[in-house]
C-alpha cells in the first residue's frame, strides 16, 4: 500500500502550516509519506513538501482544481485512491478539509475520525485521539476501513524538517467539468497585517479581564509591537469584543506559538486545551489562584491595565 497521504491545504500557492505539521508527524508512522496537492500551477510547490519528509508528491494540476470545489476534488481523489491504494489519508480540520474528507468518506463508505489531536496509524488501521466534553476528557476512535481517513486539528503537532525524496508523481486527471456543481463567483479574503492565529510565532490573547474594547485595544497594540496574532478567550468572544475566528480554546482554535501572552484570562480548562502547548507562556491576572498560572512560565498578579501599558512603553523604546 502507498503509505500515508497528507492532503495539502493551500490557496494560491500559500501553504498552511498544518500541512507541514501533518507531514512531520506522519514520518513517525514508519511508512512512506506522501503529500497530495490539487490546484492550478502548483507543481512548483513540490520541493517544499520534500523538506518536511515527503517521499512522494502527488500533483494534480489542472484548470478544474483552480478553486476548491467538492465534486471535482472528490472525483480526483477517488480515482487516485483506487489506483495507488494508500493506507491512510489525512486532512487538516479546516472548512475545506472537513468538507472534503466527509464527502470522500461517504463516497467510499469508509470511516472518518474528525478533529483529532493525536494519531497512531499502522497495519491498516488508525487510532485517533479526540477531545470531548469541552476538553474535559479524551476519547480514542479506531478506524479500520481502508483507507483510514482523519482530519487533524491545526497546531497540535510540531513542524520538523526532515529531507524526503520528494519524487513527483502526476496522476491522470480524472475530474471533469461535469463534476463541478459549485461555481465560485467571487472571493473576498479577510485582509489583516497580522499573521494567521494558528501559524503565528507570538499570540497575545485577551479575556474577561480586558473589560471591554479599551482592554482589547491594548492587547492588539501589544500583538502588533511583537509582530504577533490576536486571540481571545470564550468570554471576550461572547462579549463581542473579538470575532469568533479569534477564539482560542477547545471550541475555538489550538495555537502553538513560541510565545503566548494571556491578558486578563483566568484559564478555564477549555481555554488551556487550546494554548497550553505553547513554548513559553506569560500571564497577567489579578487572581492569584487563576488556573492560567499553573501552566505559565512567567506570571504577574496584577491588573492588566497597569501592567500592559508599561510593557507597551518599554517595547516602543
Amino acid at each position: 500500500m502507498a503509505g500515508t497521504w497528507i492532503f495539502v491545504e493551500q490557496r494560491d500557492g500559500n501553504i498552511r502550516k498544518v500541512t507541514f505539521e501533518m507531514l512531520s508527524e506522519a514520518k513517525k508512522f514508519g511508512d512512506e509519506v506522501s503529500a497530495v496537492v490539487f490546484g492550478k500551477g502548483v507543481e512548483g510547490l513540490a520541493p517544499e513538501f520534500a523538506k518536511y519528509g515527503a517521499d512522494k508528491v502527488y500533483v494534480a494540476d489542472a484548470d478544474v482544481f483552480k478553486d476548491y470545489n467538492t465534486g471535482a476534488y472528490v472525483a480526483q481523489m477517488v480515482a487516485m485512491i483506487n489506483e495507488y491504494s494508500p493506507n491512510a489519508v489525512l486532512f487538516a480540520h479546516t472548512f475545506n478539509g472537513r468538507d472534503f474528507a466527509s464527502r470522500l468518506a461517504q463516497k467510499l463508505e469508509a470511516g472518518l475520525a474528525t478533529d483529532a489531536i493525536a494519531a497512531e496509524i499502522s497495519a491498516g488501521k488508525g487510532v485517533f485521539t479526540r477531545a470531548i466534553y469541552a476538553g474535559k476528557a479524551l476519547s480514542k476512535v479506531e478506524v479500520t476501513s481502508s483507507p483510514v481517513f482523519g482530519t487533524i486539528r491545526a497546531g497540535v503537532w510540531e513542524v520538523v524538517e526532515g529531507a524526503g525524496a520528494g519524487e513527483v508523481v502526476k496522476p491522470a486527471i480524472a475530474a471533469t467539468d461535469a463534476d463541478v456543481y459549485q461555481i465560485l463567483k467571487d472571493f473576498t479574503p479577510t485582509v489583516s497585517a497580522r499573521p494567521d492565529l494558528t501559524e503565528a510565532d507570538v499570540v497575545v490573547s485577551g479575556g474577561r479581564g480586558c473589560k471591554g474594547p479599551e482592554g482589547i485595544k491594548m492587547v492588539e497594540d501589544l500583538a502588533d509591537l511583537l509582530g504577533g496574532a490576536v486571540g481571545g478567550s470564550r468570554a471576550s468572544i461572547d462579549s463581542g469584543w473579538l470575532g469568533h475566528e479569534l477564539q482560542v480554546g477547545q471550541t475555538g482554535k489550538v495555537v502553538n506559538p513560541n510565545l503566548y501572552i494571556a491578558c486578563g484570562i483566568s484559564g478555564a480548562i477549555q481555554h488551556l486545551a487550546g494554548m497550553s502547548s505553547s513554548k513559553f507562556i506569560a500571564a497577567v491576572n489579578t487572581d492569584t489562584e487563576a488556573p492560567i498560572f499553573n501552566v505559565s512560565d512567567f506570571g504577574v498578579v496584577a491588573d492588566m491595565f497597569k501592567v500592559v501599558p508599561i510593557l507597551l512603553e518599554e517595547l516602543k523604546k
